[in-house]
């Protein structure tokens, strides 16, 4: 019976009770900040790593590649506000500009200054929104099929009204989290042009069967507005790479080709027979990619000829 399930209060995951099975769980802490009751997995020596993952996941999605960056890496990989384990105090951390502030919020909290930082899809754009407003300042963005611009046409205006249409009905996360069985998740998966192991869609079934994880998705989609950052692009002073999947269906290519065509300081890097959801599927060639990119960062960099002050 839907009726019971759909009058049921929200439970938030909660990391003792839901979390002992969970990847990289060694690595978890629960830390409060800006309002914020963060997930982070920390791990790792080596120079400050920040790796933010998609909309509608959570640090889960780095379950393979972050223990091969930290070889090399002080990762730290917090799950975005109302994603997995971490909480939403409201709205004003759910938009753009209000999820780079809360996290820059955590970065202090932790100390930490990235060096390198990589997002996964709106966690790319986060941290180009993070860097634009100086909250950050590290020698290396690495988007991974990121998703800078807004959606074409009628689509920019309808699926921002209609998330937050679904955001603003307080049925609609618990409709969608007990309709999220492991067959529709794994369609939705699939839908993205990768191909996960079972563990991996174990992992996406456990989180969209949590209602408050899809209300914290939702939200997110239902405040994001991308115009202003797409906007202000040209202004980012990080050398960007754009790593993108020659397969991917949620985000084309040609996007990050178009972007590229804007930006001097960015380039795209295009890797085939792979999805969105790339990192996942192939996380030994990520954590090489990655590790190219940062000796080739290092390498400009004594390159460059010192300043000298008179």
């Amino acid at each position: 019976m839907i009726l019971p399930y759909l009058f049921a209060p929200v439970v938030r995951l909660d990391l003792e009770r839901d979390g002992a099975d969970w990847p990289n769980r060694h690595a978890s802490r629960m830390l409060e900040a800006g309002g914020v009751l963060w997930h982070v997995q920390l791990m790792g020596e080596g120079p400050p790593l920040l790796l933010l993952h998609g909309a509608g996941a959570s640090a889960h999605s780095y379950r393979d590649l972050a223990p091969l960056l930290a070889s090399r890496f002080r990762v730290i990989a917090p799950d975005l506000p109302g994603h997995g384990f971490s909480t939403s105090p409201g709205a004003h951390t759910q938009s753009l500009p209000g999820m780079a502030k809360a996290l820059g919020t955590l970065l202090r909290a932790l100390g930490a200054a990235p060096e390198i930082v990589v997002g996964h899809s709106a966690g790319a754009a986060v941290l180009a929104r993070l860097e634009l407003d100086k909250a950050i300042a590290p020698q290396l963005i690495v988007a991974l099929n990121g998703a800078f611009t807004p959606f074409g046409g009628v689509a920019s205006h309808v699926l921002p009204s209609l998330a937050k249409a679904l955001f603003l009905n307080p049925f609609a996360p618990r409709y969608f989290a007990w309709s999220a069985d492991r067959a529709a998740v794994a369609r939705l998966l699939a839908g993205t042009g990768s191909t996960l192991d079972a563990r991996g869609v174990d992992l996406y079934a456990r989180l969209m069967r949590n209602p408050a994880h899809v209300e914290g998705a939702l939200a997110m989609m239902a405040h994001w507005d991308l115009h202003a950052l797409n906007r202000d692009l040209p202004r980012l002073a990080t050398p960007l790479v754009l790593i993108v999947a020659a397969d991917d269906r949620t985000v084309r290519p040609q996007s990050a080709r178009n972007i590229a065509a804007r930006l001097p300081t960015s380039r795209v890097q295009e890797i085939r027979d792979l999805g969105h959801l790339a990192h996942e599927e192939a996380p030994d060639l990520h954590a090489r990619l990655i590790f190219d990119l940062w000796d080739a960062a290092q390498r400009r960099l004594c390159e460059e000829p010192a300043t000298v002050t008179p």
